[in-house]
């Protein structure tokens, strides 16, 4: 009986596959929640830039209508002046994504855009996301 290796033969044990198999479970274990972050901030990111093109397109209409707000966000989409589309608030985690406004209500935890129409409001023409809970830095969503 003899055990010499053959010539050519060649492969890996049973063991070195099971501590590869390991150490990629190790490295996806620390992966995915990374990953899961990672794309929670940028729906964050992707909203706050949203709320500030928001911004932008209502400046621009006050100053189209010399000092008048519209009284529905959906006065800047008509033939796309000011935007082709009202753009959606991400609220990671806490609602799904929207692009519907509310009015008049202040921060209700809706989802969506909170836009203040009010005539007889210090806040007129003010555009916020509509939650009151906190992104990853711990501000709230409100304070915009």
């Amino acid at each position: 009986m003899n055990k010499t290796k053959r010539w050519g033969a060649s492969g890996f044990t049973l063991i070195e596959l099971m501590i590869v198999v390991a150490i990629i479970g190790i490295l996806a274990a620390i992966a995915i929640p990374k990953f899961a972050s990672l794309m929670r901030k940028s729906g964050e990111g992707a909203s706050k830039g949203n709320l500030g093109a928001l911004r932008s397109a209502l400046s621009i209409y006050y100053g189209d209508m010399e000092g008048q707000y519209p009284q529905l966000m959906t006065a800047l989409t008509v033939n796309g002046k000011y935007l082709s589309t009202l753009p959606v608030a991400k609220a990671p985690n806490y609602h799904p994504d929207s692009s519907v406004p509310s009015y008049n209500t202040g921060a209700n935890d809706g989802g969506g855009w909170n836009y203040d129409n009010t005539a007889a409001d210090a806040n007129l023409g003010t555009v916020l996301v509509n939650c009151t809970h906190t992104d990853t830095k711990g501000t709230l969503w409100t304070s915009y």
